[in-house]
């Protein structure tokens, strides 16, 4: 499954779940979910965490105004069980909006 996001995020916002809402939010089989992230300018911040445990926490990403490609803009990956929630943070640091890309793959293992 492949989950994308592309969405502003208002100067010095943040988005406490890029995903909620999306069929891939809740995990039902073990898994590896991998983030790839890019952002429109410098000062954007991801987080990953994947039910109790924070995988990639508040890491700037590189600002190639663009969805992200494998395997370029690989920021990390986690190991999910049933019933584990995906969440994906944003926060800009920054005093203006920026436009945050995120995908999120997620292979059964």
């Amino acid at each position: 499954m492949i989950m994308t996001d592309r969405q502003s995020v208002a100067a010095n916002g943040v988005v406490n779940n890029a995903v909620a809402g999306k069929s891939g939010e809740f995990i039902t089989e073990p898994c590896i979910v991998r983030l790839y992230g890019t952002a429109g300018a410098v000062g954007l911040n991801m987080s990953l965490i994947v039910g109790e445990e924070i995988d990639i926490d508040d890491q700037e990403v590189n600002a190639q105004n663009r969805m992200p490609i494998n395997p370029d803009d690989f920021i990390g990956e986690a190991g999910g069980l049933p019933g584990d929630r995906v969440i994906l943070k944003y926060r800009n640091t920054t005093g203006a909006a920026i436009i945050a890309y995120s995908k999120i793959e997620i292979e059964p293992v």
